[in-house]
């Protein structure tokens, strides 16, 4: 899956990848695709929740060994706050 950029959260534990990933948002253009890249068990439960909460798209998931990259669109129109 194509995507704008690249987080990488791996070995980072619960709360940073979630928040990792608003900072990252924040930053990109409305409609841009994050690919966060995560290993911590409870990612799986925090960043579906964080985009139903904050109006992003989780686009996809895919399985990497003991890793899950999540692909996050990012759904906050003109406006920088996320």
């Amino acid at each position: 899956m194509d995507y704008d950029a690249d987080l990488d959260a791996l070995g980072l534990l619960c709360p940073l990848p979630v928040l990792k990933a608003r900072k990252r948002l924040r930053a990109m253009a409305p409609g841009a695709v994050l690919r966060v890249r995560a290993d911590d068990p409870a990612a799986a439960i925090d960043i579906p929740h964080f985009c139903a909460e904050a109006g992003h798209e989780m686009l996809h998931v895919e399985e990497h060994d003991a890793a899950q990259h999540y692909f996050l669109r990012n759904g906050r129109e003109g406006r920088a706050g996320v």
